[in-house]
């Protein structure tokens, strides 16, 4: 339920999110080609950003410092992990990738923190089942871990050869890795670090199966899609950036549903089960 003082939070939280982004700037100089109008479109970028973690922070029944460890892991490890692959496919960008990490985990430390203070007190919203991520054995978690990867993969290799005939004058400019590589990336780094983005988003939003797995997908897009992608940048000229957009949205509104359905409680089902006549 949306009410004054959720508004009220999310209008300081970007307000905390801009803060720590000036802070972290004083602090670690990065220099990047300036891009018009950029501002604007990070304010935008921002905004996203705070709806989604504030949407799960105020869903969630964290309310101690695992709730700031939460609203730190989720957008900054997606960042990290989307930069370490823009420095294997993007060598001759001459981007200093290094540096912008840093900013990256640095702005987000900060404004974890800030969040924390300003979500701690809110009231914690009623949920759907008893655990948004039921006990599984070793194994049950095991084959659905497997399983959530090899879906990445498959989406992120099936998106990119749609989107490909579109881009491939640009990466004609750069160094695309052999297919073995590209593999190994996503398999072993960005799958495992979204898997678990969605598995924290799923906990945190605590709704059932269905809806659950709707929410996880929407708000893991809007962190890991539409969020960077929307901001202009000096890297990819914008005809190469939309296409990227739509693929990336897209390809991941369906993994985070993925990961929210195999990961998901059913409990509410049993509750209608038994329910009197």
């Amino acid at each position: 339920m949306i009410t004054v003082w959720s508004i009220v939070r999310m209008v300081f939280a970007w307000v905390a999110l801009v803060a720590a982004q000036m802070l972290a700037g004083m602090a670690i100089r990065v220099e990047s080609p300036a891009v018009p109008n950029v501002m604007a479109w990070l304010a935008l970028a921002d905004a996203i950003i705070v709806f989604a973690l504030g949407a799960a922070a105020l869903r969630s029944d964290w309310r101690n410092w695992t709730l700031a460890r939460a609203l730190f892991f989720i957008p900054a490890a997606i960042a990290t992990v989307n930069l370490i692959e823009g420095a294997v496919f993007l060598p001759n960008a001459h981007f200093d990738w290094r540096g912008v990490i840093a900013l990256t985990l640095a702005t987000y430390a900060v404004a974890a923190v800030l969040w924390y203070f300003l979500f701690r007190r809110a009231p914690v919203a009623e949920a759907h089942v008893e655990a948004a991520l039921p006990h599984r054995t070793v194994g049950e978690a095991a084959w659905r871990f497997v399983l959530c990867l090899a879906c990445y993969v498959v989406l992120y290799f099936l998106a990119g050869s749609i989107i490909f005939p579109y881009v491939r004058d640009y990466y004609a400019t750069q160094r695309v890795p052999p297919v073995g590589e590209i593999v190994s990336l996503q398999f072993f780094l960005r799958g495992p670090v979204f898997v678990l983005v969605c598995l924290t988003l799923l906990r945190m939003l605590r709704l059932p199966h269905l809806s659950g797995a709707l929410a996880v997908g929407v708000t893991f897009t809007l962190l890991s899609g539409v969020a960077p992608l929307i901001i202009p940048n000096a890297i990819f000229p914008d005809s190469v950036r939309w296409v990227h957009f739509g693929e990336v949205t897209s390809s991941n509104l369906v993994f985070g549903f993925i990961v929210g359905w195999i990961w998901g409680h059913t409990e509410h089902r049993k509750a209608l089960t038994h329910a009197p006549a």
